[in-house]
């Protein structure tokens, strides 16, 4: 994973794997999104024992690594350091970020935001990037909350420093928005994982970079402007 000007990470697409969605296994669905250039994959499972959420982040390990991206664990701290993850990503309910950095000081950790007040203490206390949503309404995720709407992006980014990343409802169709609103980076869950998960990656990180760039390009050229 690259690094922007400042330290701060480029995420590009980020891939969520999803258990229940799979049709040819996660691992399978991890490979394909790595094939197709995503560069950072979060393993999140909420029904797994212990066990075999272990083995199951090891092997996923180990095709990040063979990818060169980076293997984030959703929530659990104890499986992101056994497994040795690059990083972890919390919750508001989830383990306190200041404990989470004291455990993994190193790690790349993520801290998922509804509202301006949480991504303010969230970069305040260490937090290397901000998933904020649910953008809109979405049912990959049983305790998402109400939609924040595309809006929250902008104020947002407004005010904090590191990357962002939409979560939340987020199909192709509404990428160029949500780059433009404020988004560095999004994040869909139904929309790619399936039959053809590899192919549905490919699509999004296309239309990511189509858009992102457009938006960087403009945004250059507006600061030339203002200093001309």
């Amino acid at each position: 994973m690259q690094e922007n000007e400042g330290g701060s990470i480029d995420i590009g697409f980020y891939f969520i794997t999803d258990r229940r969605l799979s049709v040819n296994g996660i691992f399978e669905d991890v490979r394909e999104a790595l094939e197709a250039g995503v560069k950072i994959i979060q393993y999140r499972e909420k029904q797994l024992p212990t066990r075999k959420m272990y083995e199951e982040g090891i092997e996923i390990g180990k095709l990040c690594r063979k990818y060169g991206a980076r293997y984030i664990v959703n929530d659990r701290i104890d499986i992101a350091m056994a497994t040795d993850a690059d990083g972890v990503h919390i919750g508001q309910e989830d383990m306190p970020l200041e404990i989470a950095r004291n455990l993994m000081p190193d790690a790349i950790i993520g801290v998922s935001c509804s509202n301006l007040e949480e991504a303010i203490k969230a970069e305040r206390g260490g937090a290397d990037y901000l998933g904020v949503g649910p953008i809109y309404r979405t049912s990959t995720k049983e305790d998402a909350g109400a939609p924040t709407g595309i809006e929250i992006l902008g104020e947002i980014k407004r005010n904090v420093n590191i990357p962002i990343v939409a979560i939340g409802g987020i199909t192709l169709e509404n990428v160029r928005k949500l780059i433009e609103a404020g988004a560095d980076s999004v994040s869909a869950i139904s929309a790619v994982i399936g039959e053809k998960t590899g192919e549905n990656v490919a699509k999004f990180v296309k239309e990511m970079e189509k858009w992102r760039m457009r938006y960087d390009t403009d945004a250059r050229c507006k600061e030339g402007n203002n200093h001309g």
